[in-house]
Order: structure tokens, then C-alpha cells, then sequence
């Protein structure tokens, strides 16, 4: 692609060198620089792109983006000054893919808790429907059966364009996917069409990052001014109410969904059980019995969304019925390990002081023995929310075991310390256990007849991070292997 065509529309301050000059990729990672690229350097969490333009230029960049004024000495480099490296980025990126979400609907999920399993229910709803569809989101990105795994929530603006463009080729219909505070922020999915947007609930997470919970709420705000058709929003949820409120200027229809307030979609005659919960599901259009194979509380809302979502696009009540009955299950989230015990373990995602009540309640509505939980804090992120997490964990569990969950470049115990600062003001019924695997092996050989032990934090990963170092750790394997160990 034509250099002088790519950067058409940028907020460019100057251009030092030639635009006559021909593209064949894009790339903000040097290491990942190969001849006729054009590099664009962004400033980073740990380090800035502007350091490694000699490295991006030695391995072929021919032009470079940039919002640093730099010097290079080679003239036949073509240097772009932009306002701002991130927002070209996704512009570069969109167009040289041929803009493709404009080529498939796409639906974008936005909220603290159950964006995961929210795009596997759509897309199965979806699918049900015969209308092929991808996903991108934090498991990874699935297209055309296909998982493509991916470092953050929702990926850097170059690599959505890529598989976007990925999905089109392969004839995707549907794209769905979960949008993180970050990527709106950062500007990752500022050049995505999006036509629904999904909004589930909103509670304090990533302050670290966003400092507080109103920077928090709009970041994921603006995903509602960008889209086109639809926004469904969780009418139950405080800053759901928020939103509806300052987009009801908009000409963009908004459906809500919720169980206790009044909304379009809507669930009624709820009976829980271990193995999910039955609903009844109401629409403007009917209502149907639905046998949900999730349990708890938060997957009735979390199908409510995927079934508004469903109902948005014309798709009848039976076949919105199949969609979410089909789906068993989603890694990491509510994840039953099977064990030939008589007692239960599950493994989710939950890290957050709402995430881990949300699974809690669920918990407490079948349980018939003790609630045990393994869990810890994250390192280098909001240390206000660990004591509170502690406090939340030991109003519901009987036992608690706190130990590490990606400590980075903290001290485990240090973080460990700060959670058990909010266990002490509610139970005393607690341990401390550095290492991870052997607080699972330890909350297992305790285990009494009807036990749930409920392993959270980690969820879908199968990796912990130390520092710089990412350890292979998958916490349905650990188990397995413990149980053989004892059965041996």
C-alpha cells in the first residue's frame, strides 16, 4: 500500500522525507520489523517505542511514526510526526486491512465482570441462527474454530485490524468482542465500527491505572458513543442507570435488561441449582423457559445480555433458547474440575471485590458443606481493592487460604499482608500460603465430604507471573495431578 495513501487523515506536524514509497506491513514492535514496514512508535507501560526506531530501521522499516521529535541519520527514512502515535496507529492499521469491521456487524462488550462468557453466549446464540461468527477477547481470539491467543482483554489496535480483517476473508459474519477500559482509553478500538454495544456492570478495578472509579466508568462510557444500532445496557446496575441516562440524547435505540427493575428483557420464576438455574425469559415478543447449565445469579444476567443482544437481531425465542443452553460452560469461569471426590472444586477468574461476591452468592445458594477458597491478590495493581477483597471472601467462606496470584514485581507476602488486613475485621478462620500450588494441595488433602473449594483469581490462565518471568501454572492440571498423587 501507497505510503502517502496510508497516512491520508492523520493529525500529522511534519514529514521529514518521501511519501512515494510502498508498505507491505505495519508493526509497533521492532522485533517484528521486516523490509518496506512502516513502524509506528508508541509510548508504553515499561518502555517507549521512540528507543527502538534504529532497531526497527536496521531490521527494514523504510517510514516511521512518531510524536517525539527524534534524529536519524539516514535520509532515506521517511519520518512522520504525528499528535498522537496510539490513534494513528489504529487508523494505519484499519485502513491498511481495508477497514474490515465495516465489512461484518460487531458487537462490542464492555463492564468489570462477565464480558468472557457473554461473547461465547452470543456467538452460540449467533451461531445457533446460522450466522458464522468470531470472537475477540481475553481467553483469545476464535476464528473460523481456530484460538488465536492474545496478551491483553482486548489486543492492541494493529492486531484487532489484523484479525478482523482475518474474519472477513474467512467469511465471519459476526464479530464479538469484549472491550476493555484499557483498549478504549488507549485508543485501541477507536477505529472499530461497532454496531451494538453490551454494557454489564461496573465496579472498582484497574484504579492502578485509571485512579478512580469515575475515570473508570468513562472509559468504558465511550464505547456507547461509538456505535451505530444498538446499545443494551443492565438496567440493574447503578452505573448502567448512568449511562442510559447520558446517552438518551443519542438516535441510537437502547434496550435494557435486568431482573429487578423495570426493562425490556428480563428474567422471572429463577430457580437455582448446582447445576445452573431455570428462568424464565421475558421479551417484548414472548417469553420461554430457559435451563441455563451456569449457575448463579450473575448468569442470568449474563444470558439476559447475550439473549437482548440475540433479540436485537431478529432471532426467534427458540433459537435464543438453544444458543444459551448449548453452552456448558467457558474456561475459568465456574469451571467444574472433575475430581471422584465427595467434595467439589471450582476455578474462576474472579479478582475483583464484586467478582468475588458475584461467585460467592452463587455458591452459597446449593452449598451443603463448608466453603473453602484459595485466593490472592495481583501485584503491581490497585493495592486499595486487596484488603477489601479479603473482607468480602471472609463474609462467605469458612475457610480461606490466602496465598500469591502474579505477584510480579512485588513481595508475595507483602501482598498477602494487605488481603489478610481485610479477612481479620470478618473471620479468623484463615492460613497464609506463599506458594500457590501448595495452597491447592493443602486446601485439597483438608477437604471434608461436601466441601466446594472454590479456586479464584487465575481462571482461564495456565501461567504465573514473577517478575519478568511467566511460569507455566494451570490450576486444572495442578488439581488433577494432587488427586493422582493422593490416589496412588
Amino acid at each position: 500500500m501507497e505510503l502517502e495513501t496510508l497516512v491520508k487523515g492523520l493529525e500529522i506536524e511534519r514529514i521529514n522525507g518521501s511519501l512515494d514509497k510502498d508498505i507491505v506491513g505495519i508493526c509497533y514492535n521492532s522485533r517484528e520489523t521486516k523490509e518496506k514496514y512502516l513502524f509506528v512508535a508508541i509510548q508504553g507501560f515499561k518502555t517507549d517505542g521512540h528507543k527502538y526506531i534504529e532497531d526497527a530501521i536496521k531490521r527494514g522499516a523504510t517510514s516511521i511514526i512518531v510524536e517525539k521529535d527524534v534524529e536519524i541519520s539516514d535520509r532515506n527514512i521517511t519520518i512522520i510526526k504525528v499528535k498522537d502515535s496510539r490513534a494513528s496507529l489504529s487508523k494505519v492499521s484499519s485502513d491498511f486491512y481495508d477497514n474490515p469491521s465495516k465489512n461484518m456487524e460487531m458487537i462490542g462488550i464492555t463492564g468489570t465482570n462477565g464480558k468472557t462468557t457473554i461473547t461465547y453466549l452470543v456467538q452460540s446464540i449467533l451461531e445457533c441462527a446460522d450466522r458464522k461468527t468470531g470472537i475477540i477477547g481475553t481467553i483469545g481470539s476464535v476464528i473460523n474454530g481456530e484460538l488465536k491467543k492474545t496478551e491483553n482483554t482486548t489486543p492492541e489496535s494493529l492486531v484487532i485490524q489484523k484479525y478482523l480483517h482475518d474474519m472477513h476473508r474467512g467469511e465471519i459474519e459476526y464479530c464479538v468482542m469484549e472491550v476493555s477500559s484499557h483498549s478504549l482509553d488507549l485508543k485501541r478500538v477507536m477505529d472499530c465500527n461497532f454496531d451494538v454495544g453490551i454494557f454489564t456492570n461496573l465496579s472498582r478495578d484497574h484504579l492502578d491505572y485509571h485512579e478512580t472509579v469515575e475515570n473508570y466508568f468513562n472509559a468504558k462510557l465511550k464505547l456507547f458513543y461509538m456505535t451505530g444500532k444498538c446499545n443494551i445496557i443492565n438496567i440493574d446496575d447503578f452505573y448502567g442507570q448512568k449511562i442510559v441516562e447520558k446517552i438518551s440524547s443519542l438516535d441510537i435505540p437502547v434496550l435494557t435488561y435486568g431482573i429487578r427493575e423495570s426493562s425490556d428483557i428480563y428474567a422471572t420464576n429463577i430457580e437455582y441449582h448446582s447445576r445452573g438455574v431455570d428462568f424464565v425469559l421475558n421479551t417484548p415478543k414472548g417469553s420461554i423457559d430457559i435451563n441455563l447449565n451456569i449457575p448463579g445469579e450473575f448468569s442470568i444476567y449474563n444470558s439476559l445480555a447475550a439473549a437482548s443482544c440475540g433479540y436485537f437481531y431478529g432471532i426467534d425465542l427458540e433459537t435464543i433458547k438453544n444458543g444459551l443452553e448449548a453452552v456448558k460452560g467457558v474456561k475459568g469461569r465456574f469451571e467444574l474440575v472433575p475430581t471422584d471426590k465427595d467434595f467439589t472444586v471450582i476455578i474462576d477468574f474472579a479478582h475483583t471485590p464484586d467478582g468475588l461476591e458475584k461467585v460467592l452468592t452463587a455458591i452459597e445458594k446449593f452449598r451443603e458443606g463448608r466453603i473453602v477458597v484459595v485466593f490472592g491478590a495481583g501485584g503491581n495493581r490497585d493495592k486499595t481493592k486487596r484488603p477489601i477483597m479479603g473482607e468480602t471472601v471472609g463474609k462467605y467462606a469458612d475457610f480461606l487460604i490466602v496465598t500469591s496470584d502474579n505477584p510480579r514485581y512485588e513481595e508475595p507476602e507483602k501482598i498477602i499482608d494487605d488481603v489478610v488486613e481485610g479477612v481479620k475485621k470478618v473471620n479468623d478462620n484463615y492460613i497464609k500460603i506463599v506458594d500457590r500450588k501448595e495452597a491447592i494441595e493443602y486446601a485439597i488433602k483438608n477437604a471434608k465430604p461436601k466441601d466446594i473449594i472454590l479456586l479464584a483469581g487465575k481462571g482461564h490462565e495456565t501461567y504465573t507471573i514473577i517478575k519478568d518471568n511467566i511460569i507455566p501454572f494451570d490450576e486444572r492440571q495442578i488439581v488433577l495431578d494432587i488427586l493422582k498423587k493422593l490416589n496412588d
